[in-house]
């Protein structure tokens, strides 16, 4: 939204993004802090989970964005196929967080009785984001003078380097969390909630006692 709307999005938190290293032809001086700085041992861990991740656990990606409807089908056709195609992704994405019956049946439940007709429209949304030209316009690369404040979770589903995160925009709260994945906000709301008062109050680690955003638009401060 920074990258397309800049207008209108005048900064955004994220707790999983996409990029890569910084490149000697549009970040030199990133790129040499790149490669002088060695990474830590959560990054390396990180690294290592994306690249599982990227060849083990990429085969939902693959048939949401070319087949959906022949699986939207089955989906909609079986509690159990639905129950099972969620319950691999909340198992697998999460930092061994303790799902309960109702938790995992909540969550399954919001895709069956969905009004939007079903989980078929889940899987659709992969299909016309990876054939849409502008779905993946600047994803990874600078979108401007958006600020941005971003939350490191260890067990996310491609948890990348701190420094790479610094090719996407200007960083104004950087938080590395010891544990939490892909569903954070579940996992660990608090933890979210934390950083988006720090980043956006009146009292955080910026210039002057503010959040790195606070009264990010001019006249108004949130409060």
């Amino acid at each position: 939204m920074g990258k397309r709307f800049p207008h209108s999005c005048k900064a955004s938190h994220l707790n999983v993004f996409l990029g890569a290293p910084p490149s000697w032809t549009s970040q030199p001086l990133l790129a040499l802090r790149h490669l002088l700085t060695p990474y830590t041992p959560a990054e390396k861990a990180g690294l290592a989970r994306a690249r599982h991740i990227s060849t083990e656990g990429m085969g939902y990606v693959a048939i949401q964005s070319s087949k959906p409807q022949t699986l939207g089908y089955s989906l909609a056709d079986s509690p159990v196929g639905l129950l099972a195609w969620i319950l691999e992704k909340l198992h697998d994405w999460s930092d061994a967080y303790p799902w309960t019956e109702d938790e995992v049946l909540t969550w399954v439940s919001i895709y069956w009785f969905s009004a939007a007709g079903g989980p078929a429209p889940s899987v659709q949304i992969y299909y016309e984001a990876m054939h849409s030209p502008e779905f993946r316009v600047g994803q990874e690369s600078w979108n401007g003078d958006v600020k941005l404040g971003i939350s490191h979770f260890p067990k996310e589903i491609g948890p990348l380097p701190k420094l790479w995160a610094r090719t996407l925009g200007p960083i104004v709260y950087e938080k590395v969390n010891e544990s939490g994945g892909h569903f954070a906000a579940w996992e660990r709301p608090e933890s979210i909630v934390e950083d988006l008062r720090i980043m956006f109050g009146k009292v955080g680690a910026g210039a002057g006692g503010g959040g790195g955003a606070y009264g990010v638009v001019k006249g108004r401060d949130g409060y």
